[in-house]
This record gives C-alpha cells, structure tokens and sequence, in this order.
C-alpha cells in the first residue's frame, strides 16, 4: 500500500512597509539634481545674479530703455552664439567667426557702392560669400582631418587681411563708402536694422531675431534628425559614420551655419552704420565661443543646448553695458568677462559632478 505525500504551500511572509531597496540604476533621482543636469540650468542662475547685481549697483539699469540696450547688445552677441554653439556641439571650432562678420558687411558695401548697384545684390553677394567660406572651411577639416582650430585660425588671418587690404585698394580707405543713398537701403535697413515702439521704449529688431533663431536652433536640436547627427558625430564621429550618420555633410553644413549668421550681423552692421571699418571683428569669435561655453557647451563637443548660449549672451551684454551704466571704467571690461568665464567653466564642471553622483 502506497502513500502519497501532498507538498504543503509555501508560506512567504510580506515585506516591511518601507523603502524598496534599489540597486541606484533604476531609482529616480531627486528633481534638483536633474534640474542641474541640463546645461542651461547653471547660467540661467548665473544671468539671475548678474543681472540682480547690476540692478542694485546701477539703478539705470532699471529704466525700461536701458534694458532695451542691453537686450540688444546681447542680441548681436547671441545671433552668432547661436550657430558657434551648434558647431562646437558638432566638435568644431571657428576662429574666424568675428572677421566673417566684417568680410560680409564688407563685401555687400563694396559691391554695392563700387559698383553702382542696387543694395541687395550686395546682400546677395555677400551671403553667398559668407557660406561659401564656412562650406572651404568645413571642408578642409572633413578632408585633411586636421584641428578645426589650425585650420579656421588660418581663414581668421586670411580674412583679417584681405578684409584691410582689399578695402584700401578699392576704397583707398580703411572704411567703406556710405551707401546710405543708395538704391534699395531703406527696405534692407527695415529687414535688418529697424526698431518698433513698445510701451514707449524702442526696441531693436534683432532681439526678435536672436529670440525666433534660438527656438529655431533649439527645435532643431531637440525635435529633428540633423539635431541627432550633430550630437552624434560631437561625441564620436567614427561611431557616427558606422551606424550611418552623414558625417561629411553635418560638419559642413554647420559651418555653413556659422556663415550664415556671419553674413547676418554683418548686415545688421552695414544698415546700422551705413559704413564698415575693415579692422573690426577681431576678438569677437572668443566672446562668440565664451558665450556658447558658458552656455554649457563643452569643449570636447557632444553636449550643450541653444538655450543656454542666450542665457550666456545676454550676460556679456549685461556686463557690457551695466558696467557703463553703473559708471565704472569700461576697460575692466574683459577682465570682469574672464572672470564670468573661468567662474561659469568651474561651476558648470561642479554641477555636471553632483547631478551625476549617485
């Protein structure tokens, strides 16, 4: 007789309400530590105390018209952050950045007036210029596989002396003629150098630009594939190329986009002024890259936002003009913009450390 024993269930007994036990890969971190993870987070705390600062150290700061200014310094500033920052996600530098803006304005002036021609075909002109430098320099970084740096230091010395030579021997002077009378000024004027009134203050149209272009660039970045293949081969071009990312193209055309806004503020330069000095834009592209690094760009590419080189232009525009406004000597200028670099380098190094610490 056989006797078939049945296997008693078995008892668990529940765990203690508390917290579940987490291996730090899968637990939520807390939404400060997050926020510091964005790139934009620490300048836009930085822009904050630069502006308090200035807004208790120089009450005409305060005056609507003065911010206005200040908008609009930052603005000029900002347009070209914009695409130097793209670049330096995509793992590029341009050095010639400032001098493209003056070969540009240069360029349509010269045209223009020379010529006898309708304004806009110097703007024409010009912007084909403009791209067609960043398309020589991106592609002799994509084809020689030198350092962006050597290779657009070369184009900053090129540029800085045709844009003086050429123009003395065109214009027998180091400035271009006034084509202020000149067919077509008053419609590219409106399209690049106009103000509108709002509650009393006049407002620069290029701060609408800077605004528009940053959502643009931002949107791009985030929400499109280009945006992908310019984190892509910032963070490992190689790696890039082998799951099919267009290289050649993506480095190219960012550096066309730099021509880009090189060409633009080099028109707002020229229907501002009427008139362009050949020797400007010389140290202009190291505010350009400070702008995007304080922004939260890194230096080894791969990272950074559009968001942030606003945040990062509109406190070089800060201290531009609250150092003015506040009566101090503007040749401190620099320094106090050395200072906001170093300052926004470490911090954002500090913050990149405690958002990624477990």
């Amino acid at each position: 007789m056989s006797m078939t024993h049945h296997a008693e269930p078995a008892v668990t007994t529940p765990p203690a309400p508390g917290r579940k036990e987490s291996d730090g890969r899968t637990e939520q971190r807390p939404l400060a530590l997050r926020l510091l993870a964005r790139p934009e987070v620490g300048v836009f705390l930085g822009a904050v105390a630069v502006y308090v600062f200035f807004l208790i150290t120089a009450p005409p700061v305060r005056d609507g018209s003065s911010m206005a200014n200040i908008l609009y310094q930052s603005s000029t500033i900002g347009i070209m952050a914009l695409p130097v920052a793209l670049l330096m996600i995509g793992g590029e530098f341009d050095l010639s950045a400032g001098v493209a803006v003056i070969t540009s304005a240069l360029t349509a002036s010269m045209l223009s007036y020379q010529l006898t021609m309708n304004v806009w075909v110097g703007v024409v002109v010009a912007l084909l210029v403009s791209l067609g430098i960043g398309f020589l320099n991106g592609w002799m970084v994509v084809k020689t596989g030198l350092p962006s740096f050597l290779i657009t230091l070369g184009t900053f010395l090129i540029l800085q002396g045709v844009n003086l030579a050429v123009t003395k021997l065109v214009t027998t002077n180091v400035a271009t003629d006034d084509i202020s009378d000149m067919d077509g000024f008053g419609q590219a004027k409106k399209v690049f150098a106009s103000s509108f009134d709002v509650g009393g203050v006049q407002v620069k149209i290029t701060i609408v630009y800077w605004l528009v272009f940053a959502a643009i660039a931002t949107w791009i970045l985030l929400r499109t594939r280009y945006g992908n293949w310019v984190f892509a081969v910032g963070g490992n071009k190689e790696s890039a190329r082998a799951v099919g990312v267009p290289v050649t193209f993506t480095k190219i055309s960012l550096f066309m986009l730099v021509g880009f806004g090189a060409w633009f503020v080099g028109m707002h330069q020229l229907f501002t002024f009427n008139t362009v000095q050949s020797g400007e834009g010389v140290g202009q592209e190291l505010i350009y890259i400070s702008a995007a690094v304080i922004g939260g760009c890194l230096l080894t590419g791969g990272a950074g936002s559009a968001i942030g080189p606003v945040f990062g232009a509109f406190m070089f525009g800060m201290v531009q003009q609250g150092i003015v406004y506040a009566g101090w000597n503007p040749d401190w200028f620099k320094a106090f913009l050395g200072v906001m670099l170093l300052g926004a380098v470490l911090i954002n190094l500090w913050v990149q450390r405690t958002a990624t610490r477990r």
